[in-house]
């Protein structure tokens, strides 16, 4: 039983990362017509919308009877709701950081910076006295000359949208972190749905106040936002969630990893970008810090 749930857990996240990586060529067409918060708010409104009839059937499949806490237990109830705010408002940061950075840079450079979070969490980890053990460390190294690589070019200089980038990769290390501490007690569908509408509200008066787009421009990216809203966000964060359920963290982050793989092959299919020899070296590099930094210590 334990070996099956595994499995399902592994399928989901491979799923999600690959419906991660094809959302960096919607969010790089939506960047040409949208600003970040409404591209975001937007997608994460229709995230959470998508989610409800979801949580309605599977209630129903499952024998339980529709309520919107789905639990009488107040400490789970607590949990759900305490996961879904602290979620909501760290995925605001990390999604527009994200979006506001791949408007100055390539979908597949941005999916292996993104992808750098794998690096950073153990980092972070210090900040609550976990061990990072020697191998971690030298991925951590490893990943600093891949970025020098993908990032700094001839003349030292340094794209700002890579560099927003990666700090949205440093948001999306504590968006995982936090969803590790919350996703064993809470419903992992109703405690996504909360985090979009979190995130919908939170960027609602920047649209208002700031960027004001036209129902033209939102016509104009229905596309990219459906896919980014539905497939995106309804669909690859709840399948994150409900993986991290029977994958431990470390194998989980390997897993999701994968989005930087899947998000340069679907820039190139779909928007015919290419990277340069010194760039692909420099994803390499990342890829292999990737790896690297979820190998086990030796005893």
């Amino acid at each position: 039983m334990q070996q099956t749930n595994s499995l399902k857990g592994i399928a989901m996240l491979l799923l999600c990362a690959f419906i991660w990586g094809v959302a960096f060529v919607a969010q790089s067409v939506g960047a040409d017509l949208l600003g970040p918060f409404s591209f975001n708010g937007i997608r994460s409104y229709l995230g959470a919308i998508f989610l409800i009839p979801c949580i309605a059937l599977i209630d129903r499949l499952s024998g339980k009877q529709l309520s919107v806490w789905g639990t009488e237990d107040k400490h789970k109830r607590s949990e759900l709701l305490t996961g879904g705010l602290c979620c909501g408002v760290l995925l605001t940061i990390a999604s527009t950081l994200q979006q506001t950075g791949i408007a100055y840079t390539s979908a597949g450079k941005a999916g292996f910076i993104t992808a750098l979070y794998i690096v950073i969490i153990p980092i972070l980890g210090l900040l609550i006295k976990k061990h990072v053990t020697l191998i971690q460390w030298a991925s951590v190294g490893v990943a600093a000359v891949g970025m020098y690589f993908i990032c700094i070019n001839e003349g030292f200089s340094i794209n700002k949208g890579d560099l927003i980038i990666l700090a949205c990769a440093v948001a999306f290390a504590v968006h995982i972190m936090t969803i590790e501490r919350f996703t064993q007690l809470a419903d992992p569908v109703r405690m996504s749905a909360i985090q979009f509408f979190v995130c919908g509200v939170l960027s609602t008066p920047a649209i208002v106040l700031w960027e004001q787009p036209t129902f033209t421009a939102v016509a104009a990216a229905w596309m990219p936002l459906a896919y980014a809203g539905i497939m995106s966000c309804g669909i690859a964060y709840t399948l994150q969630i409900a993986g991290q359920k029977y994958v431990n963290v470390i194998l989980a982050s390997i897993l999701l990893s994968l989005e930087s793989v899947f998000s340069v092959l679907a820039g190139w299919m779909f928007l015919g970008e290419t990277l340069s020899l010194r760039e692909i070296c420099g994803c390499a590099l990342v890829f292999a810090a990737i790896l690297l930094a979820q190998m086990p210590e030796r005893k």
